[in-house]
C-alpha cells in the first residue's frame, strides 16, 4: 500500500516533518510512505495559473497514485499555516487529486492542544466542494509539546503514544479498504508493458530483445535509409535530414508506440550523459524492459492517464542536486481520428531557458524569503507558502 505524507509546514525545523519521518522510519512494514514537502509552490493566484507547471503537476500525480493521504498540520493562530491553505487552493482549482481519495489528519505542536484546532479546520477544508476528500472521522492524534516528544535520534519517547499512533495507522489501512470498495473510480485495462501483442506497425519475426534490433528491423523491412526520400504531411526530406533535424533538437526525444514498444531516440549522447540514459541496443525493447521493476505502476499509470484521454500531457519535475531543472514531459500523440498510437516523451533542462530568459529581462531569481504572504488575509499570518518534492 501506497500513502503520501504532506508536511504541512514549511519551516526549516517542523515536528510535523519529524512526526512524518518517525512514521516512515517504523512503519515501513505496513506501507510505503512518500513524504512530500510544501515549500516551492508559489501562492495560490488564480490569474497565474500553474497547473500545467512541474511543481504541482508532480505533487498532483503522487497523490493521485497514492492509496490514502496523511496530512500532518502545524497549527498557527487557531488554524492551518498559510503555506498548507495555498497549496489545498491549488489543488482543488483546476487540479483535483483529492477527490475521493482516503485521507487521515494528524499534527503536532508546541503546545498542548496538539493543532487540535487546526485539525478541525483542515477538515472543513478536506470536505469542501472541490477538494471533496473522504477523512476518516475521528480517531485524532493530537501531538502536544512536540519539543519534548521526540529524542535526539527523532525517536517518540513515549510508549503509549507510539502504541496509539500504531493503532491509528491500522485503522486508517482499513479505512482505505473500505473506501476503495465503495469508490466508483475508472478502471481502465491493465497495459501490457511487455508487448507481448502486435498492431498494424509491429514488426513481426525479429526478437524485440535483440541488441541489433534496430538493423535486423530495418532489413526485414527494406527500411529507407541514408539518401532516400520520405514524404511527410508537410515536406519531402532524405533519412538522413530527418535524423540531422531530429538530432538537433534541444530536447532528448523519445517514441514509444501504443503497443508499449520503445522504438526510437534521438541519439546525440551516450547514456552517462543524458538527462535520461538511453542505450541504442534498449530500442525495440518493450517499455517494461526500459524501466526499474518498482517504476512499472508509475509507467503504467502514465500510459493509460494518455490511452484514455483523461490527459493528454503529464509532466514530472526530477529533482537535481547539479543545478538543472529536468523535466519529462509524456506527450499523448494521436492519430487523424484521436486514437491513441503512443508516447512523444521529450526531456530537457529548462535552467538554460531560464538564464536566457533573465539575461534578456535583467531579472534575477530570489529566495524563499519573497514568497511569504498569507493564502487568507482575514484567517493567516504571514507564514510562507508551499513546497513539492
Amino acid at each position: 500500500m501506497k500513502i503520501v505524507g504532506i508536511v504541512g509546514s514549511n519551516a526549516e525545523l517542523s515536528y510535523n516533518r519529524l512526526l512524518l519521518q518517525y512514521i516512515k522510519r517504523n512503519f515501513g512494514s505496513k506501507f510505503e510512505l512518500d513524504i512530500i514537502e510544501i515549500d516551492n509552490i508559489p501562492l495560490f493566484n488564480q490569474s497565474q495559473d500553474i497547473s500545467n507547471e512541474p511543481l504541482l503537476s508532480d505533487f498532483n500525480k503522487r497523490i493521485l497514485q497514492a492509496d490514502g493521504v496523511i496530512i500532518s498540520t502545524a497549527e498557527h493562530n487557531h488554524t492551518i499555516p498559510a503555506a498548507l491553505k495555498s497549496v489545498l487552493e491549488w489543488l482543488s482549482f483546476n487540479l483535483h487529486p483529492f477527490e475521493n481519495k482516503p485521507v487521515m489528519v494528524i499534527g503536532a505542536s508546541y503546545f498542548t492542544q496538539g493543532s487540535s484546532r487546526a485539525q478541525l479546520h483542515l477538515r472543513q477544508i478536506l470536505d469542501a466542494p472541490g477538494v471533496n476528500a473522504i477523512v476518516m472521522p475521528g480517531n485524532e492524534f493530537l501531538l502536544g509539546n512536540a519539543k519534548a516528544a521526540f529524542d535526539e535520534d527523532g525517536q517518540l519517547i513515549e510508549q503509549r503514544t507510539v502504541e496509539f499512533l500504531s493503532g491509528i495507522l491500522t485503522k486508517f489501512m482499513k479505512f482505505i479498504s473500505v473506501v476503495s470498495v465503495l469508490e466508483d473510480k475508472p478502471q481502465y485495462p491493465s497495459e501490457d508493458l511487455y508487448a507481448k501483442g502486435t498492431i498494424d506497425t509491429t514488426i513481426e519475426g525479429v526478437d524485440m530483445y535483440s541488441d541489433n534490433w534496430v538493423e535486423e528491423a530495418a532489413a526485414k523491412t527494406q527500411a529507407a535509409d541514408g539518401s532516400d526520400y520520405v514524404k511527410l504531411n508537410h515536406g519531402v526530406l532524405t533519412v538522413d535530414q530527418l535524423n540531422y533535424f531530429l538530432r538537433s533538437m534541444p530536447l532528448e526525444l523519445t517514441y514509444a508506440d501504443h503497443n508499449n514498444q520503445f522504438l526510437y531516440y534521438n541519439y546525440t549522447k551516450e547514456e552517462a550523459d543524458m538527462l535520461a540514459g538511453r542505450r541504442p541496443e534498449q530500442v525495440g525493447n518493450p517499455l517494461a524492459e526500459c524501466h526499474p521493476e518498482k517504476s512499472l505502476n508509475g509507467v503504467e499509470w502514465v500510459i493509460q492517464t494518455l490511452r484514455s484521454g483523461a490527459q493528454d500531457l503529464v509532466q514530472v519535475k526530477v529533482p537535481s542536486p547539479d543545478g538543472m531543472f529536468k523535466v519529462h514531459n509524456y506527450q499523448a500523440m494521436r492519430n487523424e481520428d484521436g486514437e491513441y498510437m503512443g508516447i512523444n516523451e521529450y526531456i530537457l533542462d529548462l535552467m538554460p531557458w531560464v538564464n536566457f530568459y533573465l539575461q534578456q529581462t535583467g531579472q534575477k531569481l530570489v529566495g524563499d524569503a519573497d514568497a511569504t504572504t498569507s493564502a487568507s488575509v482575514s484567517d493567516t499570518d504571514a507564514s510562507t507558502s508551499a513546497s513539492v518534492k
